[in-house]
């Protein structure tokens, strides 16, 4: 089994004194039960409740208090256990969204039952938008889940002190070209766990294929219940026939992928998407100085989630095993999907969900920085690219703005290096960290060492 970082998330959670009942959000097929199956180890007793089943749905409409679905559950599901005071029981409500009640209830629990562990999840918690319901505030907490990244890929392919090295952000030049073959491999199967699972067994990325295939078409067949009218439906399923191709690009909304619908109905479809964990359409932001701020008006750039299905749907996995730099693939396009992902392991760990690029903002101007993070307080511009520092142009602008922290990020395939470089816009000096490709996720570790 793949060891799955957010498992210590969970660890933390259940000791908290004032816990609260946990919502854990992602896409389908990212191992959302069979994580919470794991952490029920830890329990004297656990049970699940799959709200799509009608027997448990039922149990919701027989039983309006909390105290009372327990008792239910204590005859029905922990026969064996005559007295549940002083257990360790935790409750997992699975696709929860099924059953409004259900949601209602979690505020009954936290107030009533707050000795109870609860978690609940759901593939489709985006089809609460179209119903008006939502969870209690204040009275939840969430936690979101991705597909795996790099360090929980090298667990599950066996390598599990390299996926230690990788994850505290260690710098081990003996050990780079090593890694830099295991993240190019990563990029191509991408981290959905089925996929690393089975490519772990027989590594041969062929075999894949009809898994790749079984997982967008769930999706595809998800559409009628995300959406709201058969027009939505019709650009859903354009969004996810197409919209693959456009990974790790800026998009422009009217008419996207050739087909005739207006940007506001793509807009819809893609927020959607996102609410649904598929896609983040990363905006970006003109400022050099913290807070980290989104031009919505702007045109966002394209991250799916997960670049193993990119690769799949987009046809370019043949270009992954052909002796190409990562940055050259799909004209660059791949490594930006793929830095895009590793980058949310960083934002999830600082509880942040702004993840931007940079533009300019001057008329006339074309400088463009890949992806914008604000980490210690300051914005730090990243560039995903090989070559000469001189090269670096837009990242060049954005420090020699005033007010811009001293500091930029390369990531590249080359080795970890920290280069004092001359601005040769300004005259000036700054610091430019060159981060392999396979060290992205820990970017806020690394890049707090040196400001």
């Amino acid at each position: 089994m793949i060891k799955r970082l957010i498992l210590s998330d969970l660890h933390e959670w259940k000791e908290k004194r004032n816990r609260k009942p946990l919502v854990i959000r992602g896409a389908r097929q990212v191992g959302k039960t069979t994580l919470v199956k794991e952490f029920a180890r830890e329990f004297d007793a656990f049970v699940m409740l799959n709200l799509e089943r009608p027997d448990d749905r039922r149990i919701f409409d027989a039983a309006n208090t909390p105290a009372k679905i327990m008792e239910i559950l204590r005859l029905t599901r922990l026969a064996g256990m005559a007295d549940l005071k002083d257990k360790k029981i935790l409750l997992f409500v699975d696709e929860i969204q099924s059953e409004p009640k259900a949601i209602g209830m979690l505020r009954y629990f936290y107030e009533d039952m707050p000795e109870l562990h609860v978690v609940a999840a759901g593939s489709r918690l985006q089809e609460l938008f179209k119903t008006g319901v939502s969870f209690p505030v204040g009275r939840v907490e969430y936690m979101s889940m991705r597909p795996c990244f790099f360090s929980e890929y090298l667990n599950g392919m066996g390598y599990e002190g390299l996926s230690h090295i990788v994850e505290n952000g260690e710098t081990e030049p003996g050990l780079h070209d090593q890694l830099m073959d295991f993240f190019r491999r990563y990029s191509l199967v991408g981290g959905m766990p089925e996929i690393v699972d089975e490519y772990s067994v027989k590594n041969d990325i062929a075999a894949l294929s009809p898994l790749y295939n079984s997982l967008l078409q769930s999706y595809d067949e998800d559409v009628e219940k995300y959406a709201v009218s058969p027009q939505q439906v019709a650009v859903l399923r354009h969004l996810l026939r197409c919209g693959w191709n456009y990974a790790g690009q800026t998009i422009s909304f009217n008419k996207f992928g050739g087909s005739s619908f207006t940007s506001s109905a793509v807009h819809q479809a893609f927020e959607l998407l996102e609410k649904a964990f598929l896609v983040k359409l990363d905006y970006p932001t003109t400022s050099v100085k913290a807070p980290l701020q989104e031009a919505l008006s702007r045109s966002p750039k394209l991250i799916w989630l997960d670049s193993g299905l990119v690769n799949f749907s987009a046809g370019i996995q043949v270009e992954y095993l052909s002796d190409t730099s990562l940055t050259d693939i799909w004209r660059g396009h791949a490594a930006e999907q793929i830095v895009g992902q590793e980058l949310w392991r960083a934002l999830d760990r600082n509880y942040q969900d702004c993840q931007c690029y940079w533009v300019r903002d001057k008329k006339g101007s074309d400088a463009e920085v890949d992806f914008a993070m604000q980490i210690g307080g300051k914005i730090i511009p990243i560039e995903v690219k090989c070559g000469q520092n001189s090269h670096l142009r837009s990242l060049q602008s954005f420090t020699a703005l005033d007010g811009a922290h001293d500091l930029g990020v390369r990531i590249w395939p080359g080795p970890f290096s920290v280069d004092e470089v001359k601005n040769v816009i300004s005259g000036s000096t700054y610091r430019l960290i060159n981060l392999p490709f396979y060290l992205t996720s820990s970017i806020d570790r690394i890049v707090t060492r040196y400001m």
